[in-house]
């Protein structure tokens, strides 16, 4: 038996690889590296190729994904003043549970058109319909902020959906994949990896990088309070990876999309420099308590940054998480049904055994 299934290979998939020794994120055959720079729905066909049959083309996929904002539009309903993330899931569970490619088009655009509506909402404004002729990341927040964005932001948000669309066999996706494996519907999978993506674990986690920095404050804090942290005992967020061992290459992807938004002016300066003091005295102070245990950056650390400065509230973060996520968690979907195999693994009984009779 292996604790939380370290270890153990449960699929081979076509779509990601993560190596964590050598901090590589491989998608389709492709370095991470080689896809920044990429809009989503590029990437989106690119993870979908061989799972549908009647894939168009990128550009025929990103017209027809902008058909997909219009309808999930509407669909908007009342959702009660749920929170953010569980507003979004209620309002996906609405949708239709099949396996093909107008249903998968739906769920991804879905996350895109109910979370910045959800947002609005909460404080009190309409809801702003999408435009079907706009870039996936364009008219995502043009619908939050009723602006239309600058090219900086645009290219933010496509290069975070872009590198947190696969990531190997994460919770998530593996939820997906057992759901998947039922022959259930690409709905009921993202509904699975959607209550997974939830927990403080897996998509949780970027807010409370946030909630540090306000904590420290000040540059001048950081190497006290950081120090005053660990000796606490405390888990210092955006920090330390289950797999990668070094630093994670999401992190480097979503920093330099952070810089060309601080160079654009798109970006809190001050904030932004508090968070390199904070990340330099952390890695120092890690190295020192910890010398035995790598803990490098990890992608939390600098997608609460790019969230925060592209106008997401953080109570947000893993709803947005979400909106690049859903395109992978299809394509794994996909996968796992074409293989048909039910997933179902053994577990061994640790309790009490009925007495014999005398």
């Amino acid at each position: 038996m292996s604790s939380g299934l370290a270890g153990v290979v449960a699929a081979e998939t076509v779509l990601s690889d993560v190596d964590g020794m050598a901090g590589r994120l491989v998608i389709r055959g492709l370095p991470l590296e080689a896809l920044q720079g990429q809009r989503f729905e590029a990437v989106l066909h690119l993870l979908w190729q061989g799972f549908f049959d009647d894939l168009p083309n990128p550009d025929a996929l990103a017209s027809a994904l902008g058909s997909a904002r219009a309808r999930a539009f509407s669909r908007l309903a009342d959702t009660g003043g749920l929170p953010p993330f569980d507003a979004v899931r209620a309002l996906m569970a609405r949708q239709s549970d099949g396996n093909d490619l107008v249903t998968a088009l739906d769920l991804v655009a879905g996350t895109a058109v109910f979370l910045p509506a959800v947002l609005r909402g909460r404080s009190n404004l309409a809801a702003i319909a999408p435009d079907p002729s706009l870039p996936h990341a364009v008219d995502s927040l043009r619908m939050l902020s009723g602006d239309a964005p600058t090219a900086a932001r645009a290219a933010a948000l496509d290069a975070y959906l872009v590198t947190v669309a696969d990531h190997g066999l994460n919770a998530s996706t593996f939820a997906a994949r057992v759901v998947a494996s039922t022959q259930a519907g690409l709905l009921s999978s993202t509904l699975a990896a959607l209550g997974a993506l939830k927990g403080p674990l897996h998509g949780g986690a970027p807010g409370p990088v946030l909630d540090m920095l306000d904590a420290i404050g000040s540059p001048d804090h950081a190497g006290p309070w950081i120090e005053a942290a660990l000796t606490r005992g405390e888990r210092l967020m955006g920090f330390g990876h289950r797999i990668y061992r070094v630093r994670d290459p999401r992190a480097d992807a979503l920093q330099r999309a952070l810089d060309l938004l601080r160079s654009s002016g798109n970006a809190d300066v001050t904030r932004t420099s508090l968070a390199t003091q904070v990340e330099s005295a952390a890695l120092a102070a890690l190295h020192r308590h910890k010398p035995e245990r790598p803990l490098a950056t990890n992608v939390e650390f600098y997608t609460a940054l790019l969230l925060e400065a592209l106008g997401f509230p953080r109570e947000a973060f893993t709803a947005v998480f979400a909106m690049g996520r859903v395109g992978g968690w299809i394509a794994h979907a996909r996968e796992e049904a074409l293989n048909g195999k039910l997933i179902r693994p053994l577990s061994r009984y640790v309790g009490p055994m009925p007495r014999e009779a005398a």
